[in-house]
Formats: structure tokens, sequence, C-alpha cells
């Protein structure tokens, strides 16, 4: 039931939990029970909860300088933007508050890049099933009809096509003129945790270079370590030429990025674009930190042997589990497809088991562990979403037709 009494707009589904305090992979709410945290903020927290060196840098940060706007040079984002384009390939770094701004600064050098070819009406090519945001751009390139209810018309601009089909996207080419750009997701995390496949990366890769476009990778999601690799296009062995970055960046501090190279890097010039807080010192140091911790850690190399556990685990403990649809995934990014509405888990999940999970598109449970988990933490991880799918309440009675547990690996 919604709060009445609350002064927030109600535009958020909430458990009724409220947290107050956090360890690594841990949570305490405000009456002292303990949680084990399988979603890290939806991808964010990654580091963990307190992590103490991320909370060291705040602290000093914030006695030193936190605004200056971008009217001026910021030392912290001249260094975040080097390393981050050190360890993805790109050239220049834009800095935002959010995933949705990152990708709004994509769609507008998309823009740039059909003006610079004399495109009218340029168009980006986007999937089905994606997710890039609610901003009114965002939302038009999002491809899930539920996200788009009540905000109609939207943006126009954008060509719709199955996710990991390169024949529809040769089909489009052929077929729809003014196409600038493809924004992709290297795994569909709100569209159901689906992972593309390296040879269909590839190949948008190479069909980018044939006909001209930008290949834009959306890594709000899978970026900074949480696929195995720092970002997630890096498993096809490609080079995009433009990422967008949040979620994990700033490990529950709010920060964006988009990095671009080549002519995309080079398409900006002042008065086109710009973000009041974007870049600010305070957001920056906590990047580099971010960034410091998982490149001594080697956090992408734990997420990947991490998430071969997870799954490895998942699997056999849910391999008889009759509505069971799919489990698969890519790092520490996994997702439990089932044959009916799984939504009521949510509250479930927290009440019987003390643990955090999301469900996305309805069926399937999504897992987005802390990377700095230990594998004790992942094993409880699986007993506890067994236990879960095994209550005999868990789910709807199985249907006469209900498919039986069919269970894939992850993406290589």
């Amino acid at each position: 039931m919604p709060n009445t009494t609350s002064h927030l707009m109600q535009a958020y589904a909430r458990q009724p939990v409220s947290f107050c305090r956090g360890s690594g992979a841990r949570l305490w709410d405000t009456q002292g029970t303990e949680y084990l945290d399988a979603i890290a903020g939806v991808a964010v927290t990654s580091l963990g909860h307190a992590h103490p060196e991320i909370t060291a840098a705040i602290t000093e940060q914030a006695g030193l300088l936190l605004h200056t706007s971008n009217l001026f040079q910021i030392d912290w984002q001249e260094r975040l933007g080097e390393r981050l384009c050190g360890l993805s390939g790109m050239q220049r770094a834009f800095f935002c508050n959010s995933g949705a701004e990152a990708n709004e600064t994509a769609l507008k050098l998309a823009r740039l890049h059909g003006q610079r070819k004399q495109v009218v009406q340029p168009q980006v090519l986007v999937m089905d099933n994606s997710f890039h945001g609610r901003t009114i751009a965002t939302l038009a390139a999002t491809g899930n009809p539920a996200a788009h209810r009540g905000f109609e018309p939207l943006m126009p601009g954008f060509v719709r096509v199955p996710y990991n089909d390169i024949g529809a996207v040769r089909q489009a080419a052929a077929q729809v003129p003014g196409i600038v750009a493809v924004l992709v997701e290297p795994v569909q995390g709100e569209g159901g945790v689906r992972p593309a496949s390296p040879e269909y990366l590839r190949a948008l890769r190479a069909l980018c270079d044939e006909q001209g476009w930008l290949l834009m990778v959306d890594e709000v999601q899978t970026g900074m370590g949480r696929t195995g690799t720092w970002f997630g296009y890096q498993h096809a062995g490609i080079a995009p030429d433009v990422i967008t970055l949040a979620k994990a960046l700033g490990n529950g501090f709010p920060i964006g990025a988009c990095l671009a190279r080549g002519q995309a890097a080079q398409l900006f010039s002042p008065g086109h674009h710009g973000c009041t807080f974007g870049g600010n010192p305070l957001a920056c140091r906590i990047g580099c930190t971010v960034v410091d911790v998982m490149e001594r850690d080697n956090i992408p190399e734990r997420a990947a042997q991490l998430g071969h556990r997870l799954l490895a685990g998942l699997q056999h403990a849910l391999r008889d589990h009759p509505r069971v649809v799919a489990i698969r995934g890519l790092g520490l990014m996994v997702g439990i497809e089932l044959e009916s509405d799984a939504k009521a888990l949510l509250g479930r999940a927290l009440a019987q088991q003390r643990l955090l999970i999301t469900v996305t598109r309805d069926t399937t449970i999504r897992l987005l562990p802390p990377l700095i988990c230990d594998g004790a933490q992942i094993d409880d991880i699986v007993a506890r979403v067994a236990r879960l799918l095994n209550a005999p309440t868990a789910l709807p009675a199985h249907g006469e037709h209900a498919r039986r547990g069919r269970i894939t690996s992850p993406a290589t």
C-alpha cells in the first residue's frame, strides 16, 4: 500500500524497510536486522557499503573544495578523465551526474555527427528490450513500451530493431535513410540480463565502419568491472566510438561520464553542452579512488571468478526447478528467468531470506552483488535464492503447459 502521509511523489514501489548502516555486502535496517545485499544499489556500490578508502576521500575533499563550476579547470576532473581514457582506449571525457545524462550526451554527439555528414533528419539505431534512461530523449531510445506509457508522443529520431540480430541491423541500414549511430548495451540489464554475443558486437563494429556510423556503447550498468572486464564491450575485443558510464563509477556518489575517441571526441565545442554539477572535485576524486581500488585489488578479474561461481552454484541448485526457464549472465550480472510473475518474490526475499534482489521484466530475478563479495557470501546468495524459490508459496501453481527448467551458461 502506498504511504498516503508521505510528502514524496509516488514514483517508486518501495519495499517497507529502511536501511541505516552498511558494511561491504551487508546492510542493517532501522530495527537492527542484518541483510545480504545481492543488488549493490542496482550495480552501484560495487566496492561495497562504507568502503574505508572512499569514506576517507569524501571526508578529506569535503573539507577542501566541493564545487567551482566548469568555468574553471578542475584538477580531479582532468585526472579522472585521463584514468578512464587509459582504461578504455578513449581519448576525451565529459562528466555529468547520472547514466541518463551520459546517454543524453552520447545522443547529442550522434546529432552533431549527423550534422557534419549533412544528414537532415539523423536517426539513431536502438534495440528492442533496451534501457537507456528516463529523460525524454533516453526514454525514446529505450525499448520498453511499459516505460513509454503516458509520455507519448516520443521524441523522434530512433529506429528500433531486435537485439543480438545483426541481420535486422543490416536490413535497417539498407532500408532506413539517415542512420548516423548505433546505441547498444553489452548486456541488457533492465531487459532481463541478456548478454550480446561477441560476434554480434564485432559485426556491429564492422557495419558502423562500413556505414560511417558511430558505435555508442551504454556501459552504465555493465561498466567498471561488473561483467568481469573493465567494460562489457571488451569481451568482444572491439573499440567503440562512444562509451557511457555512471553507477559504479562513484560507488554511490552521483557521477556519470561520456567517453569518446576519434572524430566523436572532437565534436563538442564551447556552448554545445554543459552540466552545472558535472565533474565537480568531490565526484571526480571519488571516481579516482574507485579506479585506484579496482586496479590495486584486480576487481574486474575478481568479478569474473565470482561470477562463474555464482552461475555454477545457481545452475546446480536450480537444475531441476520446474519453473526456472533460464539462468544467464556475465560476470557478477546474473538473471534467473522464471515462467511466471516474480515481483512478489521481492518482499519475500527481504522478509524470509534477508536478501536484497531485484526483478526485471516481471519474470527475471536479477542479481548484482558487490564485486568485493567473498566466496562464502556468493555461496550464501545461492543458498538463499534456492530457499526462496523452493518455498511452497514462492511461485504460482505450475501450469499444465509450463516449460521445464532450461539452464544456460554465461556468454563468452
